[in-house]
């Protein structure tokens, strides 16, 4: 396929062009030429848009597709479709599945899906057998089939000493491993942030120690076994001078945050609107300042949707039995830009959702030169919309974002040889 893309800011902090209005050639996957104007013959296809902006194709660490096992929320085919209209071009897939991604057959049966899509799936296997917390997967030959990361995900692991040997077996390979710190009996069964709200409605709360004292062992774990760590869903305050004091200290660390946790509150679920029961939970507007300074300051490396899709009938039930989680894929860069654009460039913004990913994960880096492979999201960071419910591609419908006014929206992407234009 033959493209050119007209008129485009560069936004690629890597790249010589970065922030300059460029035309950008495209041919059989790769980037021919970068120029303030490019001729082309009839046969290429022009695409032009006002404002538009181009960078590294999007990618999020954190996504809950339900298939094998839960294809009621979320095939994986519809999935990447899903993904794709969001403007990522490439996502982790969590192992929350029936059965578990703890096995190499697993890993080759999740990416055969992504073979002739423009999306690309990674997968993250699960660090511990049938994500039990007891026995650690064979890591070698995972590694060696593409998995390129483990997690037991929102099942933290609790054992200290699992979790020292999964970090010095990690040494030996070139694989992310990944937590999220929660220790589950403090957590006690709780549904929402402990503090006032969970108070007035008379709802267990998770407390933020919970998440601290977990980091605490993460951290302590690491700096003895010398080895890497990355911590998923951070959402508080002490957790983020924690990170950050620990990345001053030499420790071998990065950080995500979800969406949500980045400008809601408890005071979102004050009438039991189980569609903001997270996990973590919404926290403080302390906390939410917290985070948004560890963005500005590279304490937190990456902003995920957490991309959770449920069936009605485990979310729109009493608060206290529905599940954790929301989607996010196709409102999450409007709701990232318009609830960041005062605190953080454009720069950063992509950073934290497209280039410092692939860093982390050891992924190439698809910088905009030419001769480089083609691996694109092209966006209007100005253009304010909305999703409503019956437009959107999930399967599930657990988001409290239909109808909201967004700031920011993906035209198009470009990816393995293939480009969606976004409507």
């Amino acid at each position: 396929m033959k493209i050119l893309i007209k008129e485009a800011k560069i936004i690629d902090s890597s790249s010589k062009h970065n922030g300059k209005i460029c035309d950008i050639l495209i041919n059989n996957n790769k980037i021919e030429k970068i120029a303030k104007k490019i001729q082309i013959d009839s046969e290429t296809k022009i695409f032009k848009s006002d404002n538009l902006h181009i960078s590294q194709g999007w990618l999020d660490m954190h996504v809950n597709f339900g298939q094998p096992g839960f294809e009621q929320r979320e095939t994986i085919e519809n999935g990447l479709n899903v993904a794709a209209k969001g403007g990522y071009t490439e996502v982790l897939l969590m192992p929350n599945t029936n059965p578990s991604i703890d096995n190499s057959s697993m890993i080759d049966f999740i990416k055969s899906f992504s073979k002739k899509h423009i999306v690309n799936i990674q997968v993250a296997g699960n660090l511990t057998m049938n994500q039990e917390g007891k026995n650690i997967v064979e890591i070698h030959d995972m590694t060696k089939n593409g998995c390129i990361a483990f997690t037991d995900d929102k099942k933290s692991i609790q054992n200290n000493e699992l979790m020292k040997i999964a970090l010095l077996y990690m040494k030996n390979s070139d694989a992310l491993l990944m937590n999220y710190p929660n220790d589950i009996k403090m957590q006690n069964k709780g549904v929402i942030n402990e503090g006032k709200i969970s108070t007035q409605l008379g709802l267990k709360g998770i407390p933020n120690i919970a998440e601290e004292m977990m980091l605490d062992r993460d951290i302590s774990l690491c700096k003895y076994t010398d080895g890497r760590i990355h911590e998923s869903y951070i959402s508080t305050e002490k957790s983020v001078d924690k990170i950050k004091q620990a990345k001053e200290d030499g420790i071998n660390i990065s950080a995500d945050v979800a969406l949500h946790n980045i400008f809601l509150t408890d005071e979102s679920v004050n009438n039991f609107d189980t569609r903001f029961k997270v996990l973590p939970p919404l926290r403080s507007n302390s906390d939410n300042k917290a985070i948004v300074k560890g963005l500005k300051n590279g304490t937190i490396d990456v902003i995920t949707t957490d991309h959770s899709p449920f069936e009605v009938e485990t979310k729109k039930i009493e608060f206290d039995n529905a599940e954790f989680g929301i989607i996010g894929l196709e409102t999450a860069f409007g709701l990232i830009n318009k609830n960041l654009e005062k605190h953080l460039s454009i720069n950063q913004i992509i950073e934290k959702i497209a280039n410092n990913p692939r860093k982390i994960l050891g992924l190439d880096n698809y910088t905009i030169e030419e001769g480089n492979k083609a691996n694109l999201t092209i966006f209007n960071p100005e253009i304010e919309w909305s999703l409503e419910e019956n437009d959107t591609l999930s399967k599930s419908k657990n988001s409290p974002f239909f109808g909201k006014k967004l700031k920011g929206k993906a035209l198009g992407i470009y990816n393995n040889n293939k480009f969606k234009e976004i409507n």
